[in-house]
């Protein structure tokens, strides 16, 4: 990257990582009440959650907090990782994001089994791992878009 790094261009990436992060969460929270075989990332982060709580020797919290935490902890996360699309500056953006949100759904389906937090949430049918690697794509570009449109109205 050539360009300096500023706070404006932090705020820019920060800012466009919380906009596709925010996209995929309403695009799973929307489509898990709609599609049957819909891809289910808030079981994940139930489950990971709750492994992360018991491995500290607590209990988790009921199932309902257990939920908002999980959704909460993956908006700071995909929002921090979907920020990335601004280190290649704005010629690179929508290369990054949909490089970014390729990964990030193939590891949501191939990662979620060895890591013990079970398949059926994110490949249960090959339209759930579809819809999963789709989802996170979709992310991925919403965060290149907000990046470019956010370059071009700050000149």
């Amino acid at each position: 990257m050539n360009e300096k790094m500023t706070s404006e261009n932090v705020a820019q990436s920060l800012g466009s990582g919380l906009a596709g992060a925010v996209a995929l969460t309403a695009l799973h929270e929307s489509a898990r009440r709609l599609v049957a075989d819909a891809p289910r990332a808030d079981l994940l982060g139930m489950r990971a959650l709750a492994k992360g709580i018991r491995a500290t020797g607590h209990q988790p919290p009921p199932d309902d907090e257990l939920h908002t935490l999980a959704l909460a902890g993956d908006i700071v996360a995909n929002s921090l990782y979907y920020s990335l699309v601004g280190v290649g500056g704005p010629r690179n953006a929508w290369l990054l994001g949909s490089a970014l949100g390729a990964v990030a759904g193939l590891g949501a389906v191939a990662l979620p089994g060895p890591l013990r937090l079970g398949t059926e949430p994110s490949a249960r049918t090959p339209a759930t791992a579809a819809m999963t690697v789709g989802w996170y794509l979709v992310g991925g570009l919403v965060a290149a878009a907000v990046y470019r449109l956010w370059e071009r109205t700050s000149h």
